[in-house]
């Protein structure tokens, strides 16, 4: 299949795998109690069920079988025939991608069902972290230290996940954001010939994309902390697998791009902080400081604060993408 047909396909074949899923996924929220109950700080009137982590992960890892299913069958080695398509390369980090992936998922189903200690969340996250570092997606910023790649790669998914996680605050905003991430990775490993890297790309943007009509404008399921952290981790590994600065790329501001592509979460995630910080509140600890917020303080409705930070973070992506 012509490569420029594999990114379309992928893209759709997920978000179709993923909107078909979330019926399923709303049944066994209910059935199990995993609910985001009215309260403080919240939007809605009635239990919604926090379905989105489960059905974007079906998005993402069905149609991730089904082509390693298929490269298979129309290889003439079998299964040896994998190892055509670059997973020679890749096939440890797809493997611990996924099992990570399936471990943020898990850690926030947990928080979502019985809502861990802080303590207790940011420690399964680093064991995440640093077992996606060991399989050697790493980070190195040109510095021939192997403790301090794992240090900076362990930092850089927990700031990631938590970025988003602190982003899922109003209908549709951290699943957009996540795909429109996702999708400026996809066309900037594309460009770079980083084919199975753009495929995984715009499989996870089809995931994202397959919930979003779920979950904007009205919600009638959430992504929940399941699907936040899933979302943040998927993103973070995803600027982290391509090559940056490459032979065709030699530019060394380039490895600024993943700070471009995800410059609206991670400059939430700062604010906020900071802000918390000078008030002498916990980091932790959620509140209505966040730009979401403050557009809607302004006047703006939810809908038009959502449309408003997604454009801000394409635009952002798109200065990431001219600086490769």
């Amino acid at each position: 299949m012509n490569i420029v047909v594999v990114y379309p396909a992928a893209c759709l074949a997920a978000a179709l795998t993923a909107a078909a899923s979330v019926p399923f996924w709303r049944r066994w929220c209910l059935k199990r109690g995993v609910m985001d109950d009215p309260g403080y700080r919240k939007i809605h009137s009635r239990p919604i069920p926090l379905a989105g982590g489960m059905a974007v992960m079906t998005g993402l890892l069905i149609p991730l079988v089904a082509g390693a299913l298929a490269a298979v069958a129309a290889s003439r080695s079998g299964v040896a025939g994998l190892f055509e398509y670059g997973l020679s390369v890749r096939a440890v980090q797809l493997l611990s991608l996924s099992a990570g992936a399936l471990g943020m998922l898990f850690i926030g189903l947990r928080d979502d069902k019985v809502e861990l200690t802080p303590l207790v969340k940011f420690g399964g996250q680093l064991i995440v972290a640093l077992v996606v570092a060991a399989s050697g997606m790493r980070i190195t910023l040109f510095v021939p230290s192997l403790l301090f790649s794992y240090a900076i790669t362990a930092l850089w998914i927990l700031t990631v996940v938590n970025a988003f996680n602190f982003m899922d605050n109003m209908n549709g905003l951290c699943g957009g954001l996540g795909a429109i991430g996702a999708g400026w990775f996809g066309l900037i490993a594309a460009e770079s010939g980083q084919y199975l890297v753009a495929t995984m790309a715009f499989l996870v943007m089809g995931a994202l994309l397959g919930f979003l009509p779920y979950n904007f404008p009205r919600a009638t399921a959430f992504l929940g902390d399941a699907g936040s952290h899933l979302t943040g981790y998927l993103l973070a590994v995803l600027a982290i697998l391509p090559h940056f600065y490459t032979r065709q790329h030699p530019l060394p501001l380039a490895v600024l791009t993943p700070l471009l592509v995800l410059a609206v979460p991670l400059g939430d995630l700062v604010w906020v902080v900071l802000l918390r910080w000078k008030n002498g509140k916990p980091f932790y600890l959620g509140d209505t400081n966040h730009l979401s917020h403050r557009l809607v303080r302004r006047g703006f409705s939810q809908t038009r604060t959502v449309v408003l930070i997604w454009l801000l973070a394409g635009a952002a992506g798109a200065l990431g993408f001219l600086l490769q």
